[in-house]
């Protein structure tokens, strides 16, 4: 990712330091320091430098890129950020689930659930201007999804009671940790998908419902965004990769021995589990 003409402060080795640290705190399954704690001035460029050496970690070690999530789509989120735009976050192959898995709850620090739609892309977008139009046109198909979100750092500090801020989330792979995809593939006209609702049940009980339209007012609006934040720096959303739009609940904690359901009505419903 290229930083000429950003705003940045971290070294490159001070970023890459950083990526493996949150690297070695997920898969040690530990919650560490917040990045800000440990580099307070820097930018959200700067995190996002953190974010692809992690992304490049993960792919030396053998996972193949397969999509990206969006985060911070609804105004309510922005405001409790205080930031007023997305973020993003790469996915990988090793942390794609299918609907009716079971899955070690410990396996995601403080692991929270969210609802959402997954578009998987026909066609590249490569520049700044796409519409909305243009990013249903160059869609494949929509399907129902889950994005399992985390915390390789406190959310919280325990000693000092900072709570993270963007720029930590965004170190953090934008909290992502993983996608379950089910229920039924639709082409992107074939609903309107401003109007796609959902319910999300833990253990029978319903714990959030949304509908789609809460997702920057059409989910497809969060793909025009990153399409437009690639191209600037020369890359692309490519054919094939599966783009989580954003969440249109609030995320629901997950602890061992729940069992969630996600109900998209004619989009289907499915199931995971956490052990």
């Amino acid at each position: 990712m290229s930083t000429v003409g950003r705003a940045v402060v971290l070294t490159d080795e001070q970023a890459a330091g950083e990526a493996v640290r949150l690297d070695r705190a997920e898969r040690d399954r530990r919650q560490v320091t917040q990045t800000t704690l440990l580099h307070p001035d820097m930018t959200i460029d700067d995190a996002y430098r953190v974010q692809a050496h992690w992304e490049k970690i993960r792919l030396q070690r053998g996972e193949t890129l397969v999509g990206h999530k969006i985060g911070l789509t609804s105004r309510a989120m922005q405001a409790a950020m205080n930031i007023d735009t997305p973020d993003s976050g790469f996915i990988t192959d090793t942390m794609v689930f299918e609907a009716g898995a079971e899955l070690e709850a410990a396996r995601f620090t403080d692991g929270k659930l969210e609802v959402e739609l997954a578009f998987v892309l026909g066609r590249d977008l490569e520049r700044e201007d796409h519409t909305v139009d243009q990013v249903l046109a160059a869609t494949d198909h929509v399907v129902p999804a889950l994005e399992l979100i985390a915390a390789r750092s406190h959310r919280i500090d325990p000693e000092t009671g900072r709570t993270r801020t963007v720029i930590d989330t965004i170190s953090d792979n934008a909290a992502n940790a993983g996608i379950v995809i089910g229920g039924h593939r639709v082409q992107p006209r074939e609903v309107d998908l401003r109007w796609v609702a959902a319910l999300l049940s833990r253990n029978g009980i319903v714990e959030e419902t949304g509908v789609a339209a809460g997702v920057l007012e059409h989910p497809a609006n969060g793909i025009v965004w990153l399409a437009r934040r690639y191209a600037q720096q020369g890359l692309r959303l490519e054919a094939g990769q599966t783009i989580l739009a954003g969440s249109f609940t609030r995320p629901v904690d997950i602890r061992p021995g729940d069992v969630f359901v996600a109900d998209y009505n004619q989009l289907g419903r499915f199931e995971i589990a956490f052990t």
